[in-house]
């Protein structure tokens, strides 16, 4: 069957911003302005199309990223809303990943904030195109001028207005589109209906400022239009929005627009700019992937008739349909009813059934086509992140990498029914959440649920109890401490046991070297000689790695470092795999201690706004709790506090600064990186880790 839209016209686009910019509400127009819906869903009545779970609905932010599609001119538009909290970054990793370009929503009163940097970040490692819109133009405080200097300050020097509002905070009205230099309103009860007028006296010279600005931006992408326009000869509307789309494709210009989600004004503007600006899957570079065959690297262009690519995204657990894994199909098409190969898995899965998914609705679909972004159902060895392809042609995309999770709770189940259940609800989430982790310590016997943040931990315990009817208790949140060594040192590991017949033999000598942050652990085999055979190299290595996973001063993971194995001896008869092993473990336990352990805890970035009058309290509190305050700044009429803050002294600080304020003051806080514990913290954290293994060990 052939395609409905030719691949030219579709667009695959992501809505991205910081919480509470407006996305789902401008998502919602979205919808209802192509006619997807037939009544605006507000997010503040708990009502939207693209917040379908019910903790969404009840917190009125999204948690997962939610995908439709919609029609717009002559143009078949997807769409993925995502998170704007830090917690679910996860959703807006997966999504910019699979995505050609996207909308970046900004609020008008507080311009660039935290996870606005974050999103934008996420955007620029996948080379996504992008247009802004800055919303909320009708609020108090709303500043375009200021929004628009912060958008250039803070994230690009290339971002160029394409349009400014009539009026702002309760006088906003429309905005001036700088292409036609005329004024835009939305008129009717729903601002369906979209009218041109001459642009307010007033606004002329303002307006006719920003228009130069944008034409000298857009004419410097093409040499025969900048001649054109320094001979003073008239530039053409068509021919501006041409070349602007060029400069967005190669990501050397960033579109600025303006308006009012909630109040019915300018979604029908970014519509038109999405249509316009942003690429279509054939404009973007071949999909480049490895053949496990032959292990060299491939490309798949964006066409119908080349082999099947698709990258699974997303695996969700739906009460009716079971599992559902959201895919992109980056090249070929794809028939219900035929088979797939998961190349990362190296399995073959049967297609049933294919759904075009809108939020929590779908529509079965016979067959998809390149661009196209659809659900499996059904399928039993595929996670986020595989490859799926033709059988014939087999390619692997390049994979997504997340982060990992910055805090832990123990969960137990609250009677011994839940116990069998829980573990069936702990499999299932962590298959859909590759930043929600699971693990059992040894010790204790506890299980252990690690994620992004308090929040997160707090809806998937919520999302248990509704979804898979699990009551959990849930202990005191655990910070994901590291640890690391600041010094070089070596030393011997020795296991020798004679139990008549064969004992056991294992001796090596071990160097530890620190490396930098993130850098990760390496094992260098510099064994010569054949003094430690080659067979028992991989049992060293393994009894390290061991011992780097349960920790040696404080029963935290290390990191960070550089192992190197260079002398040793066995035995002919005695010497195992095993004795190896412990040699290895003991003798990296000796050097570590000796290499100036200490431990690393997540720090995050925070930024707390709070009018004036609470700001020294603030501070004050913010100084007891280890914060390094970077630098404070207004933002419209209240103070911006940013800083860097352990996460360790950040448990209760919501509740904290609601009583500090009176509950005026607000704060977000997103991951930084790992930091030395200072001494003090250390010894404490250590000293406990003694007591609990001592009394393990009674």
């Amino acid at each position: 069957m052939p395609r409905k839209y030719p691949l030219e016209k579709v667009r695959d686009i992501g809505i991205i911003a910081h919480i509470d910019a407006g996305k789902t509400t401008f998502t919602e127009r979205v919808l209802f302005y192509t006619g997807i819906s037939h009544k605006i869903g507000e997010v503040h009545k708990g009502e939207a199309i693209m917040d379908w779970m019910a903790q969404e609905r009840e917190r009125g932010i999204t948690i997962t990223s939610a995908a439709t599609t919609c029609f717009w001119k002559d143009c078949r538009i997807n769409i993925i809303d995502t998170p704007g909290h830090v917690d679910f970054t996860v959703e807006v990793e997966r999504s910019l990943r699979v995505l050609d370009g996207a909308v970046v929503v900004f609020d008008g009163k507080m311009g660039v904030e935290p996870q606005s940097e974050t999103v934008w970040h996420q955007a620029d490692k996948y080379k996504v195109p992008r247009i802004c819109f800055v919303n909320k133009m009708d609020k108090s405080g709303a500043d375009f001028k200021s929004a628009l200097a912060s958008i250039r300050e803070r994230l690009t020097s290339d971002a160029i207005a394409c349009a400014i509002p009539i009026g702002e905070q309760e006088s906003f009205e429309g905005m001036v589109d700088l292409f036609k230099m005329k004024a835009i309103y939305n008129e009717e009860k729903q601002g369906e209906k979209v009218v041109e007028k001459d642009i307010p006296e007033y606004l002329e010279k303002q307006a006719e400022k920003y228009r130069q600005e944008m034409v000298e931006k857009i004419v410097e992408q093409d040499d025969a239009l900048m001649e054109k326009y320094l001979s003073g000869k008239k530039i053409f509307e068509e021919d501006l929005k041409k070349t602007l789309r060029k400069g967005v494709l190669e990501y050397k210009i960033i579109p600025v627009f303006c308006g009012s989600a909630l109040k019915n004004k300018g979604v029908q503007v970014i519509l038109d700019a999405i249509c316009d600006f942003l690429p279509a899957p054939a404009d973007v570079l071949p999909v480049k992937g490895i053949n496990p065959k032959t292990s060299k690297e491939e490309e798949r262009k964006a066409d119908d008739d080349q082999p099947l690519s698709a990258l699974a995204f997303k695996v969700v657990s739906d009460p009716f349909a079971g599992t559902l894994t959201y895919f992109r199909v980056y090249s070929g098409t794809l028939k219900a009813g035929s088979y797939i190969l998961n190349v990362s898995s190296d399995t073959k899965e049967r297609v049933g059934r294919i759904l075009r998914m809108h939020a929590d609705k779908r529509e079965e679909v016979e067959e998809v086509y390149t661009g196209d972004i659809g659900a499996f159902v059904g399928l039993k060895n595929t996670s986020t992140g595989d490859t799926l392809c033709d059988p014939d042609y087999p390619i692997v995309l390049e994979n997504i990498t997340f982060p990992n999770p910055v805090i832990s709770v123990a969960a137990e189940p609250a009677t011994k029914v839940d116990q069998e259940k829980m573990g069936i609800a702990l499999k299932k989430l962590s298959e859909e959440d590759p930043t929600f982790k699971i693990r059992t310590d040894q010790e204790t016997n506890q299980t252990i649920i690690s994620g992004m943040g308090e929040l997160h931990l707090e809806i998937i315990v919520d999302r248990m109890r509704r979804e898979f009817n699990v009551e959990v208790k849930v202990g005191k949140p655990q910070v994901a401490y590291k640890e690391t060594i600041k010094a070089v040192s070596d030393a011997e590991g020795k296991y020798i046991r004679q139990s008549g017949g064969h004992g056991q033999y294992g001796h090596v000598w071990l160097k530890l070297e620190p490396r930098q942050r993130s850098e990760g652990f390496e094992f260098v085999d510099a064994i010569k000689g054949g003094v430690v055979p080659q067979e028992f190299i991989p049992a060293v290595e393994k009894g390290v790695k061991e011992t780097m996973e349960k920790g040696v001063i404080a029963g935290y993971p290390v990191v960070d470092l550089k192992v190197t194995l260079y002398d040793g001896s066995y035995h002919e008869v005695d010497s195992s795999e095993a004795a190896f092993q412990i040699a290895g473990s003991k003798a990296f336990q000796a050097a570590f201690k000796r290499a100036t352990p200490i431990l690393l805890e997540p720090v995050m970035k925070i930024e707390t706004t709070t009018p004036e009058k609470y700001m020294g309290d603030i501070i004050g509190d913010l100084n007891s709790r280890r914060c390094h305050i970077d630098k404070m700044h207004d933002r419209a009429s209240i103070k911006v506090i940013d800083g860097r803050v352990p996460l360790a002294s950040m448990f209760g600080y919501a509740t904290a600064l609601r009583s500090l304020s009176s509950g005026r003051a607000n704060y977000t806080m997103e991951f930084d990186s790992y930091k030395e514990v200072p001494r003090s913290e250390a010894e404490k954290i250590m000293g406990e880790f003694k007591s609990k293994d001592e009394e393990r060990n009674k």
